[in-house]
């Protein structure tokens, strides 16, 4: 006989789902933005929108389902690490909004070097693809794999940081339009913001499993 319990259960592992289909779309949206130009400033914003709205709705039915049916053990870790995802994947529709923003503001980059924020680009598409995979509990080993990719992008974002700040006077033609260092500079704090966020969607979900917080658990900004 099924639970109630379940029933809600079942009902908030699909808006996460949902969430995480639109979290996918809005990171490739930044991402085609920057590279093509073509900024989808207004779909961005609803996209963002139906993230808030879903987050609330997961807060609301989590708040219901604890209060009404007092669940413990792995159904209440679970239902916890609910509401820790929604709010993750809730975080990429601001940052996506934020950095369409900034595009729009910008105008033209076509002439800028992309390289670098590509790069990261790849790496932290590849670590939404883990992290979301996790959902469905299809990979429980996936958090070390992805520690090891947000360190990878985090020296991309640092490194290139440390370019711009020590590049030589003679070198200052490399970086001559400021539009094309802040609007890497932007995406590619986006992007690391992401790394980390994917990481943390994997220990959310390992912690249903075991009951154990990954020690090296990052601490997620708003």
């Amino acid at each position: 006989m099924t639970r109630l319990l379940d029933l809600g259960i079942e009902r908030t592992r699909d808006i996460i789902g949902e969430m995480a289909k639109i979290s996918e779309i809005c990171v490739s949206t930044v991402l085609e933005s920057y590279t093509k130009g073509d900024v989808k400033k207004t779909e961005m914003s609803e996209w963002a929108e139906k993230l808030r709205t879903l987050q609330e709705e997961v807060s609301d039915l989590a708040f219901e389902l604890i209060t009404r049916y007092q669940p413990v053990a792995t159904d209440l870790r679970y239902i916890r690490s609910c509401l820790e995802v929604s709010y993750v994947l809730s975080r990429f529709g601001g940052y996506g909004y934020e950095i369409v923003e900034v595009l729009d503001m910008m105008g033209s980059i076509s002439e800028c070097d992309k390289k670098v924020v590509t790069e990261a680009a790849k790496v932290t598409s590849e670590m939404i693809s883990i992290g979301v995979s996790t959902l469905d509990f299809s990979d429980r080993q996936a958090s070390d794999k992805l520690y090891d990719m947000d360190d990878t992008v985090d020296l991309i974002y640092r490194n290139y940081l440390r370019e711009i700040i020590t590049a030589k006077k003679e070198s200052q033609d490399l970086y001559a339009d400021p539009r094309c260092v802040i609007s890497a500079l932007h995406v590619l704090r986006f992007l690391e913001r992401i790394a980390d966020h994917a990481c943390f969607i994997a220990d959310s979900i390992s912690y249903i499993v075991t009951g154990k917080t990954n020690p090296r658990r990052v601490k997620m900004n708003p």
